[in-house]
Formats: structure tokens, sequence, C-alpha cells
């Protein structure tokens, strides 16, 4: 029965879930930061002295102390975790990002939110050469840490050389920082199995500064051009996209 089913052209059990753009502005705001990534600026070439990094919070990083002690991985045996755990708190890791260096920032904070962003961007911003530059863009998203006109108003005040620039909302994909979260997940924080809080912040720190001591800046290859056929094509009646490639 199975079999005839999956044979079938429409199989109504089956979807896919997905978030159509809803901000009216996305094609400017992602068209802005991926001007940035290829050092354009309003239309013009950035210079030496301007930087662009993109950051954001990866948010409740849980040390979970197992109730029985790992076991080693072996030939064609796989290391052993035990299922339960005692939760000895959390960090919310804030990070920087400069794409064109690969330069990483970071701290550990107990929470998110006004006042840990902005200890974040000081750690940034009184160091050279982001201090002496001209312009230092910062790629965020719109976490309430800093959303909207007023973190660019306050941030500015204390850095006139900042320039905040927000993506569309829903578009994690747009901030490189996301990328580094996404390996500083499968590369030092699975499993999950950690004796303390401070022995997970010592983890985050150390594979932060050895990353950001072996790795390249990312090769960024979505462009603008790439964003206008993408926004041309979720404009069309999805049904009338899937009968153009059948077609």
């Amino acid at each position: 029965m199975w079999r005839w089913l999956n044979e079938d052209a429409i199989r109504p059990w089956q979807h896919r879930s997905w978030i159509f753009p809803r901000d009216p502005q996305f094609a400017v705001k992602a068209g802005r930061i991926l001007d940035l990534y290829q050092k354009v600026w309003n239309g013009e070439q950035l210079k030496d002295d301007e930087f662009v990094v993109s950051a954001d919070e990866k948010t409740s990083i849980q040390a979970r102390a197992r109730r029985h002690v790992s076991y080693p991985a072996h030939p064609h045996s796989p290391m052993r975790i035990e299922h339960e755990y005692k939760r000895l708190g959390a960090w919310a890791y804030l990070a920087a990002l400069d794409v064109h260096q690969m330069k990483l920032f970071g701290r550990c904070e107990r929470q998110s939110g006004i006042a840990a962003f902005g200890r974040l961007v000081d750690q940034v911003m009184s160091q050279s050469p982001y201090k002496e530059a001209r312009k230092v863009f910062w790629i965020v998203d719109n976490g309430s840490s800093h959303r909207g006109p007023r973190s660019v108003a306050r941030l500015q005040e204390k850095y006139p050389r900042l320039v905040l620039v927000h993506g569309p909302i829903h578009a994690s994909w747009l901030n490189q920082i996301e990328i580094y979260f996404s390996i500083l997940q499968k590369k030092a924080l699975v499993p999950n199995d950690f004796p303390s809080l401070q022995a997970l912040e010592e983890r985050i720190l150390n594979f932060q500064r050895y990353y950001e001591s072996i790795a390249n800046p990312f090769e960024w290859k979505f462009t603008r051009k790439d964003l206008d056929r993408l926004m041309v094509k979720i404009k069309e009646p999805w049904c009338q996209q899937t009968y153009q490639v059948a077609a």
C-alpha cells in the first residue's frame, strides 16, 4: 500500500515549511548587506580603513553535566553519552566577526540584552584598527538588543563612526556570524557534557581563538544579482514555478 501511495504524483501528507518575506523593504535591506560583503556601500568601494562586522547572540547555551561519565570513542564504536544530565546554568554567547579579515570577538554573558551587546561593541571598537577607522559597519538582525532607530542613535552617540545595518526580518541566513555559530555548535558544543559553567565558557572562547588562528574569511557567493533573481522567483505562484520546471 505504501509503495502505491508513494508513486502518486501528488502526496498531500507531505509538506515543507517556509517563510514568505513580509518585510516590504526586504530587497533593499538585503541588498545593502550583500553590497558590504563585496566591499561596497552606496555604490562606492570601501576604503582600506572601513570595516564590516557581522554580530549577533547565541543564547541559552546550557552546561549539562551527565549523570554518568562519558565513554570515549573506540574503533567501530561511537562515543557513549549518558542520556540524563544535571543543568548547571547557561551562557549567552555574543560574538562579532570582521567578515573580510576573519577576526573574531566574543564574550559569554549571563543574559543577552542592550547592556551585554554594548559591552561587545566596546570590546571591538576599543581596539585597533576599529577605534581609528573611518567607518565600521555593524550588520545585525532585529533582536531586542539592537533593534530599530533607538539602537542606531544609542550606538552612534558613543561611536560616531559606527554604522548599524539592520537586515530584513526572518533573514538570519544573510548574517555571516550565523555560519560561525553553526561551526561552533558542531565542533565544540556537541556532545554537551561539561562539569561546570566555567568549563563551558572556556570551551567556547578557546575554540574562538583556535578557529580564528586557522580560518580564512568565508567565501560568500550570493550577490545582488542572485537576490534579484530570487525576488522575481518568489513573486511567482509556487504552482507556476513547479510547472515551468517540469515543462
